[in-house]
C-alpha cells in the first residue's frame, strides 16, 4: 500500500512540474491583463462607470483634451481612472502574447526588454505602492529578469 501511494505522489508531482514548466512569462502577463480587465469591469471595480459608458455605446466617454487642465478643462477622474485601469489590462494582453510566442519557441527575451519592464514596474510600485504593481507585477518582473538571465547564460 505504501508503495502504491508513493507512486501516485510521484506521478502527481511529475505532472504538476510538467504543467508549471509550460507556464511562460507571457502566460503570466496575459493572466495579469485578464485579471486587470475583469477587475475594471466588475461591480467592485469600475462597473458603475462602465454602465454609464454603455449608455453611449462606449463612444466618446470623455471630452478628451477639453478635460485637460492646461486647456482650462476639468478632468472627470472617475472616468479617467476607469478607462486607464481597463485599457492597461487590454494593453498587457498582446504584450503577453508576444512574450509567450518568443518563449514558446525556446528563445530568450532581449535583456533590454526585461530591464525596461522592471523599470516601468518599479516606477508604478513607487507611485502606487499598495497596488497590483507591487504585489503581482514586481515579483513577476524580477522572476522574468532572473530566469531570462539564466537562460541567456546557458545558451
Amino acid at each position: 500500500m505504501f508503495h502504491d501511494n508513493h507512486s501516485k505522489s510521484l506521478i502527481t508531482k511529475f505532472y504538476t512540474m510538467k504543467l508549471i514548466k509550460q507556464i511562460t512569462n507571457g502566460i503570466i502577463l496575459i493572466a495579469i491583463g485578464l485579471l486587470h480587465t475583469y477587475c475594471a469591469l466588475s461591480s467592485s471595480g469600475f462597473g458603475k462607470q462602465f454602465q454609464e459608458f454603455s449608455k453611449s455605446y462606449f463612444f466618446k466617454i470623455s471630452s478628451g483634451l477639453d478635460e485637460f487642465p492646461a486647456m482650462a478643462g476639468k478632468t472627470n477622474f472617475e472616468t479617467f481612472a476607469a478607462f486607464w485601469f481597463f485599457y492597461f489590462g487590454i494593453l498587457i494582453i498582446p504584450l503577453g502574447v508576444l512574450v509567450h510566442s518568443i518563449e514558446k519557441d525556446k528563445k530568450i527575451l532581449p535583456h533590454s526588454f526585461t530591464i525596461s519592464y522592471l523599470v516601468v514596474v518599479l516606477v508604478g510600485c513607487y507611485m502606487i505602492p499598495n497596488s497590483g504593481m507591487t504585489f503581482f507585477m514586481l515579483p513577476h518582473a524580477i522572476y522574468m529578469l532572473v530566469s531570462n538571465s539564466f537562460k541567456a547564460r546557458k545558451a
